[in-house]
């Protein structure tokens, strides 16, 4: 996977929420959820021009699947080991990548080890798995304190210092490639976890499979601290995601081309890193509800399709469905269906464009392996470039209500552009000046003719 990484676009999954086995009351019953996930569903994903998947939590799991009991056992909810290993098959065959949640920096309550350390004290063989302090006392009176993740006592924190703990978690994961042949992980709490156990993940999992990836979350902080060539291969790009509602919300381009010239600019601290580029997830709002007006949409995924990285659409924002966390998180992590957005016209007008857009970024080198150029900024225009052995991609983008016409210097002499997203336009660049003019809350995508 890690060669054809940069081709990449992917389709985020949390499973519990798209498959609807998960509820506010945390009771459930054995649900082969991942039956949803048909030939429907895989045909829609190749229609959109998915090519990689990234499942959320999967494994057996208390609750929210992020306080793991099992990380060896798929989730009662969801269904069988043999259920995923059936679906990764099929999605192979749909040529698309497979990467799942490793959820290594914490586990839940009833993880088989931390039950045994409740249920035998210090006797237990497993208490140097956590941070336990048996002086004191824990939230639930075990009789003993260990550290919880951010607070939540609900994740008991793994020892990732501890060998045994260590060898454990690389056993699971190869056996998740043995077993599912899934191609990468994405860490959960990346930021969290220590260097040197994201060192030996790297080497294990390379030999365990030559072309493996591995992405981690990275909420603050620099990437650079856990993408590297000895660590992982990339981070989720939390950085440029809020650059890119608030810059719309605020007019001001300025604020998003910044964050682009920083990241992936000459002197960008992160051009040698493939990011991980997203408009919302599963733990941020919606993108449809962080916008002043759905007007910006378009604008904000022409930018995250056609900028360094690797793009992802979170399971049903190509509809523009909305979802606000101070509901709950479950508003973010609906189920869907296919039918409820077949006869809508807007939600197909933003699923179009979106598909279009990844179309022209898989077939143009420039957009996926060039590099970045600034070329002209505004509050409310922007132009920049993406350049690939001396052959130029241009995106403009106009957030005013009314048409705006620019003119500026180009990196080429003399050429016809056509615009990828209306083919039937072409503009002529002259002595290195390019005047172009774009309607009300657009953009263009603009190639040197062949």
């Amino acid at each position: 996977m890690i060669n054809s990484i940069k081709s990449s676009v992917f389709y985020h999954i949390y499973p519990l929420g798209f498959c609807g086995v998960i509820n506010n009351k945390k009771n459930y019953t054995k649900k082969a959820g991942l039956s949803k996930i048909d030939d429907k569903w895989i045909n829609h994903f190749t229609q959109l021009g998915i090519n990689s998947i990234y499942f959320g939590p999967l494994f057996q799991s208390t609750y929210h699947g992020y306080d793991t009991i099992d990380y060896l056992k798929i989730d009662d909810r969801l269904g069988t080991n043999a259920d995923f290993k059936q679906l990764v098959r099929k999605l192979h065959d749909n040529n698309i990548s497979v990467i799942v949640d490793g959820v290594f920096n914490h586990v839940g309550r009833e993880f088989w080890a931390f039950k045994d350390v409740i249920d035998k004290k210090s006797q237990s063989p497993y208490t140097s798995w956590f941070n336990i302090n048996f002086n004191g006392n824990s939230n639930y009176n075990d009789g003993f304190y260990y550290e919880g993740w951010e607070g939540h006592y609900d994740l008991v924190k793994l020892n990732l210092y501890n060998k045994e703990v260590k060898n454990y978690l690389f056993e699971v994961i190869e056996k998740w490639i043995n077993e599912f042949e899934i191609d990468g992980i994405r860490l959960d709490v990346a930021y969290l976890l220590p260097k040197e156990f994201l060192k030996e993940l790297r080497e294990k999992t390379t030999q365990f499979k030559n072309d493996f990836w591995l992405m981690g979350e990275m909420i603050h902080g620099d990437y650079n601290s856990i993408a590297s060539p000895e660590m992982l291969h990339s981070a989720t790009n939390y950085e440029l995601y809020k650059g890119l509602y608030s810059g719309h919300n605020e007019k001001n381009y300025f604020e998003i081309a910044y964050s682009l010239n920083r990241e992936f600019g000459d002197y960008g601290i992160y051009k040698n890193i493939d990011l991980y580029n997203f408009v919302d997830n599963h733990d941020v709002n919606r993108i449809a509800s962080m916008v002043n007006t759905k007007e910006y949409l378009k604008n904000i995924y022409t930018i995250l399709f056609t900028i360094p990285g690797i793009p992802s659409i979170y399971y049903g924002s190509e509809w523009a469905i909305e979802g606000d966390r101070k509901i709950s998180d479950l508003n973010l992590r609906p189920e869907l269906f296919l039918e409820d957005f077949e006869n809508d016209i807007d939600a197909k007008n933003i699923e179009k464009f979106i598909s279009n857009l990844i179309s022209i970024r898989t077939k143009n080198i420039e957009l996926t392996q060039g590099c970045y150029k600034e070329i002209l900024v505004k509050n409310k225009q922007f132009v920049f470039g993406r350049g690939y052995n001396d052959k130029w991609i241009l995106i403009a983008f106009n957030l005013d209500n009314k048409e705006e016409i620019l003119q500026f210097n180009v990196p080429f002499a003399n050429s016809t552009l056509i615009n990828l997203l209306d083919k039937t336009e072409k503009l002529n660049v002259k002595d290195y000046k390019l005047n172009i003019s774009i309607p009300a809350f657009s953009s263009k995508i603009l190639k040197e003719e062949e």
